[in-house]
Protein backbone atom coordinates (compact mmCIF):
# COMPACT_ATOMS: atom_id res chain seq x y z
CA UNK A 1 0.00 0.00 0.00
CA UNK A 2 3.00 2.57 0.95
CA UNK A 3 4.61 1.72 -2.54
CA UNK A 4 1.67 2.58 -4.58
CA UNK A 5 0.93 5.47 -2.58
CA UNK A 6 4.72 7.25 -3.13
CA UNK A 7 3.72 6.39 -6.75
CA UNK A 8 0.93 8.50 -6.89
CA UNK A 9 1.80 11.32 -4.55
CA UNK A 10 5.04 12.10 -6.69
CA UNK A 11 5.30 10.64 -10.46
CA UNK A 12 8.50 10.29 -11.40
CA UNK A 13 8.87 13.95 -12.79
CA UNK A 14 7.87 15.38 -10.13
CA UNK A 15 10.69 17.92 -8.39
CA UNK A 16 10.34 16.45 -4.91
CA UNK A 17 11.51 12.65 -6.44
CA UNK A 18 14.23 14.22 -8.50
CA UNK A 19 15.55 15.65 -5.27
CA UNK A 20 15.11 12.48 -4.15
CA UNK A 21 12.97 13.95 -1.10
CA UNK A 22 9.97 15.16 -0.16
CA UNK A 23 8.28 18.32 1.52
CA UNK A 24 5.75 18.63 3.93
CA UNK A 25 2.84 19.04 1.85
CA UNK A 26 3.47 15.68 -0.43
CA UNK A 27 4.37 13.69 3.20
CA UNK A 28 0.83 14.44 4.16
CA UNK A 29 -0.83 13.83 1.37
CA UNK A 30 0.71 10.28 1.26
CA UNK A 31 -0.42 10.06 4.91
CA UNK A 32 -3.57 10.99 3.89
CA UNK A 33 -4.33 8.52 1.11
CA UNK A 34 -3.11 5.89 3.62
CA UNK A 35 -5.47 6.69 6.21
CA UNK A 36 -8.45 6.64 4.39
CA UNK A 37 -7.50 3.51 2.52
CA UNK A 38 -7.44 1.39 5.32
CA UNK A 39 -10.58 -0.05 6.19
CA UNK A 40 -9.83 -0.10 10.09
CA UNK A 41 -10.01 3.80 10.25
CA UNK A 42 -13.89 3.61 8.77
CA UNK A 43 -14.64 1.46 10.99
CA UNK A 44 -13.22 3.36 13.72
CA UNK A 45 -14.89 6.17 12.99
CA UNK A 46 -18.22 4.45 13.16
CA UNK A 47 -17.48 2.76 16.78
CA UNK A 48 -16.78 6.14 17.90
CA UNK A 49 -19.86 7.84 16.50
CA UNK A 50 -22.23 5.17 17.99
CA UNK A 51 -20.31 5.37 21.18
CA UNK A 52 -21.17 9.07 20.93
CA UNK A 53 -24.74 9.19 19.83
CA UNK A 54 -25.36 5.84 21.47
CA UNK A 55 -24.50 6.37 25.39
CA UNK A 56 -25.81 10.03 24.95
CA UNK A 57 -29.29 8.56 24.18
CA UNK A 58 -28.74 6.74 26.71
CA UNK A 59 -27.73 8.90 29.49
CA UNK A 60 -30.32 11.82 28.93
CA UNK A 61 -33.29 9.92 28.26
CA UNK A 62 -33.53 7.84 31.36
CA UNK A 63 -32.79 10.87 33.50
CA UNK A 64 -36.52 11.05 35.91
CA UNK A 65 -36.33 14.85 37.13
CA UNK A 66 -39.03 14.89 39.31
CA UNK A 67 -37.62 11.87 41.28
CA UNK A 68 -34.69 13.15 41.67
CA UNK A 69 -33.14 14.38 45.34
CA UNK A 70 -32.64 18.21 45.95
CA UNK A 71 -28.95 17.58 46.20
CA UNK A 72 -29.46 15.28 42.15
CA UNK A 73 -31.16 18.51 40.91
CA UNK A 74 -28.28 20.96 41.99
CA UNK A 75 -25.79 18.94 40.53
CA UNK A 76 -27.57 17.67 37.23
CA UNK A 77 -25.10 18.99 33.83
CA UNK A 78 -26.98 17.80 30.74
CA UNK A 79 -24.17 18.74 28.78
CA UNK A 80 -21.25 16.37 30.98
CA UNK A 81 -23.93 13.53 30.72
CA UNK A 82 -24.43 13.85 27.18
CA UNK A 83 -20.76 12.98 26.60
CA UNK A 84 -20.62 9.78 28.65
CA UNK A 85 -19.53 8.30 25.10
CA UNK A 86 -16.51 9.63 25.49
CA UNK A 87 -15.97 6.82 27.65
CA UNK A 88 -16.12 4.87 24.74
CA UNK A 89 -14.87 7.31 21.96
CA UNK A 90 -11.47 8.35 23.65
CA UNK A 91 -9.90 4.51 23.40
CA UNK A 92 -11.16 4.11 19.71
CA UNK A 93 -9.43 7.15 18.96
CA UNK A 94 -6.62 5.98 20.89
CA UNK A 95 -6.32 2.82 18.92
CA UNK A 96 -6.56 4.66 15.68
CA UNK A 97 -3.79 6.97 16.94
CA UNK A 98 -1.73 4.17 17.48
CA UNK A 99 -2.28 1.95 14.02
CA UNK A 100 -1.55 5.11 12.38
CA UNK A 101 2.63 4.05 12.53
CA UNK A 102 2.39 0.70 14.33
CA UNK A 103 0.47 -1.00 11.69
CA UNK A 104 3.53 0.45 9.48
CA UNK A 105 6.20 -1.48 11.50
CA UNK A 106 3.78 -4.45 12.11
CA UNK A 107 3.67 -5.00 8.24
CA UNK A 108 8.07 -3.94 7.52
CA UNK A 109 5.73 -1.03 5.29
CA UNK A 110 8.01 1.26 7.16
CA UNK A 111 11.23 0.74 5.48
CA UNK A 112 9.56 1.90 2.51
CA UNK A 113 8.04 4.95 4.29
CA UNK A 114 11.42 6.32 5.34
CA UNK A 115 13.14 5.16 2.23
CA UNK A 116 10.95 7.99 0.34
CA UNK A 117 10.79 9.98 3.63
CA UNK A 118 13.99 9.81 5.32
CA UNK A 119 14.08 12.78 7.45
CA UNK A 120 12.04 11.02 10.09
CA UNK A 121 10.68 14.18 12.65
CA UNK A 122 8.96 15.47 9.19
CA UNK A 123 7.30 12.31 8.24
CA UNK A 124 5.98 11.66 12.16
CA UNK A 125 4.60 15.49 11.95
CA UNK A 126 2.79 14.89 8.88
CA UNK A 127 1.63 11.88 10.38
CA UNK A 128 0.83 13.99 13.42
CA UNK A 129 -1.33 16.61 11.18
CA UNK A 130 -3.05 14.13 9.25
CA UNK A 131 -4.32 12.24 12.27
CA UNK A 132 -5.34 15.54 14.64
CA UNK A 133 -7.07 17.19 11.29
CA UNK A 134 -9.16 14.03 11.09
CA UNK A 135 -9.54 13.50 14.60
CA UNK A 136 -10.63 16.80 14.89
CA UNK A 137 -13.20 17.18 12.49
CA UNK A 138 -15.11 13.64 13.31
CA UNK A 139 -14.67 14.66 16.98
CA UNK A 140 -16.49 17.93 16.45
CA UNK A 141 -19.23 16.68 14.34
CA UNK A 142 -20.20 14.22 16.92
CA UNK A 143 -19.85 16.38 19.91
CA UNK A 144 -22.32 18.27 18.40
CA UNK A 145 -24.36 15.47 17.39
CA UNK A 146 -23.89 13.60 20.59
CA UNK A 147 -25.28 17.36 21.99
CA UNK A 148 -28.36 17.79 19.92
CA UNK A 149 -29.52 14.27 20.75
CA UNK A 150 -29.24 14.60 24.17
CA UNK A 151 -31.28 17.33 24.71
CA UNK A 152 -34.09 16.26 21.91
CA UNK A 153 -34.14 12.86 24.35
CA UNK A 154 -34.11 14.68 27.86
CA UNK A 155 -37.50 14.14 29.61
CA UNK A 156 -39.56 17.42 29.52
CA UNK A 157 -39.13 19.19 33.03
CA UNK A 158 -35.78 18.37 33.51
CA UNK A 159 -33.31 21.75 32.59
CA UNK A 160 -31.97 22.15 28.92
CA UNK A 161 -28.98 23.00 28.08
CA UNK A 162 -28.69 25.40 24.65
CA UNK A 163 -25.44 26.74 23.07
CA UNK A 164 -25.65 30.41 23.56
CA UNK A 165 -26.37 29.74 27.52
CA UNK A 166 -22.38 30.13 29.37
CA UNK A 167 -20.01 27.57 29.36
CA UNK A 168 -22.31 25.17 26.76
CA UNK A 169 -20.25 25.84 23.59
CA UNK A 170 -16.73 25.65 25.41
CA UNK A 171 -17.95 22.63 26.53
CA UNK A 172 -19.07 20.84 23.34
CA UNK A 173 -15.93 22.40 21.57
CA UNK A 174 -13.48 20.91 24.32
CA UNK A 175 -15.35 17.87 24.09
CA UNK A 176 -14.31 16.82 20.18
CA UNK A 177 -11.00 18.30 20.37
CA UNK A 178 -10.50 15.73 23.56
CA UNK A 179 -10.47 12.29 21.84
CA UNK A 180 -8.64 14.42 18.99
CA UNK A 181 -5.60 14.51 21.59
CA UNK A 182 -5.70 11.30 22.75
CA UNK A 183 -5.12 10.15 19.10
CA UNK A 184 -2.04 12.09 19.18
CA UNK A 185 -1.01 10.96 22.68
CA UNK A 186 -1.36 7.59 21.29
CA UNK A 187 0.69 8.52 18.15
CA UNK A 188 3.19 9.19 19.69
CA UNK A 189 3.37 6.46 22.18
CA UNK A 190 3.06 4.08 18.96
CA UNK A 191 6.52 5.51 17.47
CA UNK A 192 8.14 4.46 21.15
CA UNK A 193 6.74 1.03 21.40
CA UNK A 194 6.02 0.34 17.83
CA UNK A 195 3.95 -2.45 18.67
CA UNK A 196 0.18 -2.42 18.46
CA UNK A 197 -1.16 -4.72 21.33
CA UNK A 198 2.16 -2.82 23.50
CA UNK A 199 1.08 0.62 22.19
CA UNK A 200 -3.32 0.68 22.81
CA UNK A 201 -2.37 -1.32 26.07
CA UNK A 202 -0.52 1.66 26.80
CA UNK A 203 -3.11 3.86 26.13
CA UNK A 204 -5.63 2.12 27.78
CA UNK A 205 -3.46 2.06 30.83
CA UNK A 206 -3.23 5.97 30.89
CA UNK A 207 -6.82 6.37 30.26
CA UNK A 208 -8.91 3.73 32.38
CA UNK A 209 -6.14 1.73 35.10
CA UNK A 210 -4.36 4.81 36.21
CA UNK A 211 -7.46 6.57 37.63
CA UNK A 212 -8.57 3.22 39.48
CA UNK A 213 -4.65 2.98 40.85
CA UNK A 214 -5.91 6.21 43.10
CA UNK A 215 -8.55 4.50 44.62
CA UNK A 216 -6.86 2.53 47.68
CA UNK A 217 -4.40 5.98 48.40
CA UNK A 218 -6.76 8.29 49.78
CA UNK A 219 -9.28 11.42 49.15
CA UNK A 220 -6.57 13.66 48.99
CA UNK A 221 -4.33 11.80 46.57
CA UNK A 222 -7.11 11.15 44.54
CA UNK A 223 -7.79 15.19 44.52
CA UNK A 224 -4.66 16.16 44.20
CA UNK A 225 -3.24 13.96 41.42
CA UNK A 226 -6.30 12.30 40.06
CA UNK A 227 -7.01 16.00 38.26
CA UNK A 228 -4.39 15.63 35.97
CA UNK A 229 -5.65 12.23 34.79
CA UNK A 230 -7.01 12.61 30.74
CA UNK A 231 -9.90 10.66 31.72
CA UNK A 232 -10.68 12.96 34.79
CA UNK A 233 -9.78 16.34 33.29
CA UNK A 234 -12.74 15.40 29.99
CA UNK A 235 -15.05 14.08 32.70
CA UNK A 236 -14.69 17.08 35.77
CA UNK A 237 -13.56 19.74 33.44
CA UNK A 238 -13.39 20.14 29.63
CA UNK A 239 -17.47 18.77 29.38
CA UNK A 240 -18.93 20.21 32.67
CA UNK A 241 -20.33 23.79 32.63
CA UNK A 242 -21.19 23.10 36.23
CA UNK A 243 -17.95 24.00 38.45
CA UNK A 244 -16.68 20.86 40.32
CA UNK A 245 -14.14 20.99 43.15
CA UNK A 246 -10.83 19.59 42.93
CA UNK A 247 -10.68 20.11 39.35
CA UNK A 248 -8.33 21.99 37.07
CA UNK A 249 -10.30 25.05 35.23
CA UNK A 250 -11.09 23.94 31.52
CA UNK A 251 -8.55 26.26 29.87
CA UNK A 252 -6.26 24.53 32.40
CA UNK A 253 -7.21 21.16 31.40
CA UNK A 254 -7.53 21.65 28.28
CA UNK A 255 -3.44 23.00 28.20
CA UNK A 256 -2.12 20.01 30.39
CA UNK A 257 -4.09 17.34 27.78
CA UNK A 258 -2.23 19.53 24.74
CA UNK A 259 1.18 19.30 26.94
CA UNK A 260 0.84 15.73 27.22
CA UNK A 261 0.11 15.09 23.45
CA UNK A 262 3.48 17.59 22.53
CA UNK A 263 5.45 15.83 24.96
CA UNK A 264 3.97 12.17 23.85
CA UNK A 265 4.88 13.38 19.89
CA UNK A 266 8.50 15.04 20.94
CA UNK A 267 9.17 11.62 22.41
CA UNK A 268 8.35 9.65 20.10
CA UNK A 269 9.98 11.75 17.46
CA UNK A 270 13.23 11.05 19.66
CA UNK A 271 12.56 7.50 19.40
CA UNK A 272 12.14 7.14 15.38
CA UNK A 273 15.08 9.45 14.14
CA UNK A 274 17.30 6.89 17.09
CA UNK A 275 16.06 3.48 16.53
CA UNK A 276 16.50 2.08 13.50
CA UNK A 277 13.39 0.71 11.44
Amino acid sequence: MTTATLDRAAGPGSPSRTEGRYGFRTVAQMEWLKLRSVRSTAWIGLVFGAAMIGLAILALSHQNWSAMSAAGRASFDPVEQGFAGLAVGQLAFGVLGALVITSEFSSGMIRATLAAVPHRPLLLAAKAAVTGAVTLVAGELFAFGAFAVGEAVLRSGAPHATLGQPGVLRAVLMAGAYPALIALIALGLGAVIRHTAGAISAVAGILFVLPLILLPLGTSIQNSVGQFMPMLIAENSLTAVKPQSHTLSPGVGFGVLCLYAVVALAVGTWALARRDA
